[in-house]
């Protein structure tokens, strides 16, 4: 492996109104799927998640309150994709999924040696308030919770 860190920080294109982070995690798939899928999981590292049984619900942050949050799409157990109306430069948040002010962000796993490559991409930005705050926020933010992901989950492989 070397001393390359294999834990890149998350990246923003301001072409494509996106950010993206890729994460190396010691520990297995199934494992990782747990955290980015199930709320009693994703609540130890991310925001208190409550979903119901049709992937709707909330995803709330000591500051920003509650996020409303829905499950878009699900690849079990590769993909899944949530939308969010998590637009930090408004100061407040809608009570329910606002679609033109939303952004969705998909976790994409990969088997890798014994461990896993967690991806994420956010994007949609350019439908939010403040596009360029939002992408820079949203940057700082994946660094902070994927960070707390890794060290649950074991740290780097």
């Amino acid at each position: 492996m070397g001393s390359t860190d294999r834990t890149e920080a998350a990246v923003v294109d301001e072409g494509a109104f996106s950010v993206t982070r890729s994460i190396a995690i010691a520990a297995p798939a199934a494992k990782v799927w747990r955290a980015i899928t199930e709320p009693e999981h994703l609540s130890l590292w991310f925001g208190r998640t409550v979903l119901d049984g049709a992937g709707v619900g909330t995803m709330t942050f000591d500051d920003h309150g509650a996020v409303p949050i829905r499950i878009e799409s699900i690849d079990a157990p590769r993909s899944v994709t949530y939308r969010w109306s998590n637009d930090n430069a408004l100061g407040r948040m809608p009570d329910e999924i606002d679609e033109e002010n939303s952004t969705v962000f998909t976790f994409t796993l990969e088997a890798e040696g014994e461990g896993t490559r967690l991806t994420v991409v956010e994007s949609g930005f350019e439908r939010t308030s403040d596009p360029i705050a939002n992408l820079e926020s949203h940057r700082e933010g994946w660094n902070i919770e994927l960070d707390k992901l890794v060290a649950l989950l074991g740290g780097h492989e």
